[in-house]
């Protein structure tokens, strides 16, 4: 891991930041802790002095949230790391967006990975436009999702998403445009994120976007024609959610 990676620590909580700062210390001497700050307007002051490498944002503060700080700094060329108490739609969000979060109360192992994330993707300087995803996602069902792959990432609408497919722990896209994008995360995570639009998991190795079914055809579990060309099969004990989801949808 790199050396001096200057942070800045933004969070309402004084005995939140005494606990972070020891746990880097300990687990992740690699890690600078430049400054720290207790409130948005603070936050926003010592970013933009700062310069920092990274932050670790408290989403929920008294004079704002963490949404706000990241919207008001001038200085933005820095990585973030949310922390959060658990709520699993939120988690979704940020899996939605591809950003960074670390569970309060924070565990070593957890920050040992944030912080190899951080590493993984220090070089993505597309912070306001995976903000503006995450944003969207909290709101409501997620419009567009960002997929990191190995040559950076991609934002991608929703509605762009014909099918997933996937191989071992890796899911490909496949788009309307006829592009593939191959993304080194499990379906499981996908199928979880994508549950509230109009995706269903009619296979072990398949998602598909009900909006581009052109037909089903009988058998014991059956198969689907997708508008692509593509052809499906639907595995027989996922086969009554699927029609069930695809009945529901028609209507």
């Amino acid at each position: 891991m790199s050396k001096n990676i200057r942070t800045v620590l933004v969070d309402d909580e004084k005995n939140s930041l005494i606990i972070m700062q020891k746990l880097l210390e300990k687990h992740v001497p690699s890690v600078e802790v430049v400054a720290t700050a207790q409130s948005v307007s603070e936050g926003i002051e010592i970013i933009n002095n700062e310069k920092p490498d990274l932050v670790f944002l408290d989403i929920s503060m008294p004079d704002g949230d963490g949404f706000e700080v990241l919207e008001k700094v001038d200085f933005q060329n820095f990585q973030v790391i949310f922390s959060t108490a658990y709520d699993q739609y939120a988690i979704r969000a940020f899996e939605v967006a591809a950003l960074h979060y670390i569970l309060k109360p924070v565990k070593p192992e957890d920050l040992i990975e944030a912080l190899k994330r951080f590493e993984e993707f220090s070089k993505d300087n597309d912070l306001s436009d995976k903000i503006k995803v995450l944003n969207g996602a909290l709101k409501n069902a997620p419009q567009r999702l960002v997929l990191p792959t190995s040559n950076g990432m991609h934002i991608v609408d929703i509605e762009e998403i014909v099918r997933c497919e996937s191989s071992n722990n890796y899911t490909t896209f496949f788009l309307t445009s006829k592009q593939k994008i191959v993304v080194s995360k499990s379906i499981q995570l996908y199928e979880q994120m994508l549950s509230v639009s109009h995706f269903c998991r009619i296979h072990n190795k398949h998602l598909v976007n009900l909006k581009f079914i052109k037909k089903y055809v009988k058998g014991r579990g059956g198969h689907v024609l997708l508008n692509d060309g593509s052809q499906i099969d639907v595995s027989d004990g996922r086969k009554k959610n699927f029609l069930d989801k695809l009945s529901e949808y028609t209507l």
